[in-house]
């Protein structure tokens, strides 16, 4: 009972938390004198109302995957990475390093530029995960500066190694591009890519390596309690550092798919692209569960894309969506709060309650 009363709750908590926060949305649409059925309507219409606009939100919930299975990895493991954002811009540029410098057949160079940003990724998360099992410095400050490390580091790389004629690299070969073109002419020739595939299959190796391996068991005893993992002979630091460098793989995926899959080319970043820190609230609203992790970006993925079209057509502002998101992300983060509201809604009457109590 215990354990099918946890799955309930980790499937209704937080389909009660996207409602609550599409509720607040209204009232603020509302408050700001705007219709919310218009509102939403526009939304639904900006997700759905084309095959192009499908596929577009394809392409946007496609990195919220990677960067959502990157922190959720790491939290299985018993982890906080929250440089995952750094690991995405780091195996973004070596993607497209490898899509420019290098000139091979297509059935080579698109999986090398793909493993480039996953090893990358990978590479820079194993720092944090160096520091916490030899120096015992928390991932969470260390994680969370090397994105300040990555970004600058990679537009000076960008500037002064890559640097076309403009503010970015120059672009990819063709064969390394994740492009498929009758992928994308499916959806009306959206930038819909080969990576929404990689991302599921990703999804997919999360769930067995964690839960249906002995190293994916080891990985997660280590993390629940490392003193006992010791004890049972099982070795701390190379778990440890090993979790944080998988992590660090999901990112770098994520950034190695959208910049082979989306652009071609890099940009020197004013600003980081957001998708690392986006995954933290992917992850933890799907409960940290590959399942749970893809609906999330789904959702997330959605709500941003079809924003644009709240704007244009409803002519009520982005914010409104990011308020939504704050929201839902408040009361998941507040599952206590949802869970009494659940019981209250359960609650039976007194009388019915004495009824029952009497047979």
């Amino acid at each position: 009972m215990l354990a099918a009363d946890k799955k309930e709750q980790a499937f209704f908590i937080p389909l009660i938390a996207v409602l609550l926060g599409l509720l607040v949305g209204a009232v603020l649409m509302l408050i700001s004198g705007y219709n919310p059925i218009v509102g939403y309507g526009a939304l639904f219409t900006g997700i759905f109302g084309s095959l192009y606009d499908l596929g577009e939100t394809i392409r946007e919930v496609t990195p919220l995957i990677f960067t959502g299975l990157a922190v959720a990895f790491a939290f299985r493991t018993g982890l906080f990475n929250i440089g995952v954002e750094g690991q995405f811009i780091v195996g973004s540029l070596a993607a497209v390093a490898v899509g420019v410098l290098f000139d091979l057949p297509w059935y080579i160079h698109a999986p090398f530029a793909f493993l480039a940003g996953c090893v990358a990724g990978g590479l820079w998360a194993a720092i944090p995960g160096f520091l916490k099992a030899k120096l015992h410095v928390h991932e969470v400050i260390t994680s969370i500066m090397l994105n300040y490390v990555a970004l600058i580091s990679v537009n000076y790389i960008i500037r002064t190694y890559l640097k076309s004629a403009s503010e970015r690299t120059e672009k990819i070969k063709s064969s390394a591009s994740l492009s498929f073109e009758p992928l994308s002419a499916l959806f009306d020739y959206s930038r819909i890519h080969l990576g929404i595939i990689i991302a599921l299959v990703f999804a997919f190796l999360f769930y067995i390596v964690l839960w249906r391996t002995i190293w994916g068991y080891e990985l997660r005893a280590v993390g629940y309690n490392p003193f006992a993992s010791e004890y049972a002979g099982m070795n701390v630091p190379r778990n440890l550092v090993t979790s944080m460098m998988i992590s660090g793989l999901f990112a770098g995926a994520g950034g190695a798919a959208e910049s082979l899959g989306v652009y071609g080319y890099m940009a020197i970043n004013a600003a980081s692209p957001g998708y690392g820190f986006d995954g933290i609230a992917v992850a933890l609203l799907g409960s940290n569960n590959p399942i749970g992790i893809v609906l999330a970006a789904i959702l997330f993925g959605s709500l941003q894309y079809g924003s644009n079209n709240m704007q244009h057509q409803a002519h009520i502002p982005t914010e409104i969506i990011t308020i939504v998101i704050a929201v839902t992300i408040l009361f998941v983060a507040a599952n206590g709060a949802v869970k009494w509201l659940v019981k209250w809604a359960r609650r039976k009457p007194k009388g019915e309650a004495k009824e029952y109590d009497r047979t």
